[in-house]
Parts: structure tokens; sequence; C-alpha cells
């Protein structure tokens, strides 16, 4: 694994950290194909933390590889988007296993979309949220523009992305775009306590949960239902289920096994 990605394993939990602290983690070529390999060897693991080293999260797409003044001209960003970061994005978002973000500093451009893909995001309360792309010419990207309205509405989702204002991870918290904001010094810790919470947790709920959420935006009400009931009848045959209840009955912590 090539060292601009650091993988470490925990207790049936995984943490990859972006480490290209000296560009603020933005993405060059040899970085996304790291981190796509991070992501798809997970395995087993029951959740996963994504971070990023130095004082930045991730500042998007390594603009340095596409300076109109090196090389051939104009590039085709489509293309890059296609072969690089929709295959991120899709990963996170289709892995079964709960995923945390830790927004330790600046997530910008694809950088915060990449972090708002994950299923619960922390943030360091002096991060920052830029939708940066108009600033350069371009529109939301890596999921931005399909996340942003859903969370937010769109009268704020309108303003972040043509703007390109900073949304600082205390307000982001307040308008419902991530989890928590946490003091920077406390932000570490608790999204390990988070991860080793999930990694103990009902493994199958989990991930039928996030099917379900998913699904919602596509669905109407009526086949939800159906949806839920299939998805209940499921869980309500793991293990898990039957030690929840054992341990509910017995006023105990339960101890889920993820089967």
């Amino acid at each position: 694994m090539s060292d601009v990605i650091i993988v470490e394993k925990m207790d049936q939990w995984i943490k990859i950290t972006l480490n290209r602290p000296e560009r603020l983690n933005a993405l060059n070529v040899e970085m996304h194909l790291a981190f796509r390999a991070a992501l798809e060897a997970v395995g087993d693991a029951r959740a996963v933390l994504i971070t990023g080293a130095g004082r930045g999260f991730c500042a998007g797409q390594d603009l340095g590889e596409r300076n109109p003044d090196n090389g051939h001209w104009p590039p085709d960003l489509g293309q890059t988007l296609n072969d690089y970061f929709n295959p991120l994005v899709r990963l996170i978002t289709n892995l079964p296993m709960p995923v945390i973000c830790a927004v330790n500093g600046v997530a910008a451009g694809a950088g915060a979309n990449l972090a708002l893909a994950c299923d619960v995001v922390l943030a360091a309360d002096t991060a920052r949220f830029i939708q940066a792309f108009s600033k350069i010419g371009l529109v939301p990207d890596a999921g931005g523009s399909w996340i942003l309205p859903r969370r937010l509405g769109m009268a704020r989702a309108m303003g972040l992305a043509l703007t390109g204002a900073p949304l600082m991870a205390p307000q982001a918290a307040e308008w419902g775009l991530i989890w928590k904001s946490y003091d920077a010094a406390d932000l570490m810790p608790e999204a390990h306590a988070l991860a080793a919470e999930f990694a103990a947790g009902p493994t199958m709920a989990y991930a039928g949960a996030k099917t379900l959420m998913k699904r919602a935006a596509n669905h109407d009400f009526d086949a939800h239902l159906d949806d839920e009931a299939a998805m209940q009848q499921a869980c309500g045959r793991s293990d898990d289920y039957a030690e929840g209840v054992r341990a509910f009955l017995a006023k105990r912590p339960a101890e889920f096994t993820g089967k």
C-alpha cells in the first residue's frame, strides 16, 4: 500500500488516513488508486473510519495535475470523475458496514463531498466545508449536487454551491449536513470510540438501515413499508436479534457478533 494512504487494522474496524498533508491531502492519481485499493480491501471489518493527516481533511483534486500551462489542455474532467472520483464515492456509499468520516480540517471541493458520502460525519469545530468549484469555473461533483439539496434544502445548497463560501463545522452540524462537531482535541477520540461502538454492534441491522435509508429517496411510502417488513424479517432471523432480546430481558449489555 502506498504511503499516501495509511491503513490501520483495529479491533474489527479499519482506519484509513489520507496522507499528503503538505498538499492538504489533495488527491493525485497515486492517491486515488491507493484510496480505492484500501476501500476494496476492508474485507469483513465491521466499521470503517476515514480521516486526514495534518491540518486538512482533503482539498479535492490536486490542481497541480490540471495546470493549463503544463501538458495537454483542455483536460477531460468527465473522464477524471468517471475514472477516479465516482468509483471512490460508489465504494464508500456501497460498503455494508458503517463508514465514519472524521473531518479534521478543511474539506474543499470533491474532498468535502467525499466526506459527505460517508454514513456519519464528525468534524473538528475548526473544520470548514467548502464547495469551492465555482471559484475555478466548475460545478459541484463527487455527488455534491445530489447530497446538498437533499440534506440542506435548495436555498442553502444553492447558496453554498454558487458562492463557494466556507461552512464551519458547528454550522454544518446545526444545519444537518453532518452528525456532530467537536472541539478539535476531542475529534479523534470520539471518532475512535464511535468506530469501536459500531464494530461491536449489530452488523446486519446497520447494513439494513443503510439500505433502507438510501432507497427511501426514490421510494413511495407504501413500497417502502414493504421494504421495511422484508428487511426486518431478515434481521429478525439473525443471531444478533436473539442476543439483543436476551440482553434486554436480562438487563445486561448485548454482546453482538455481527451475525
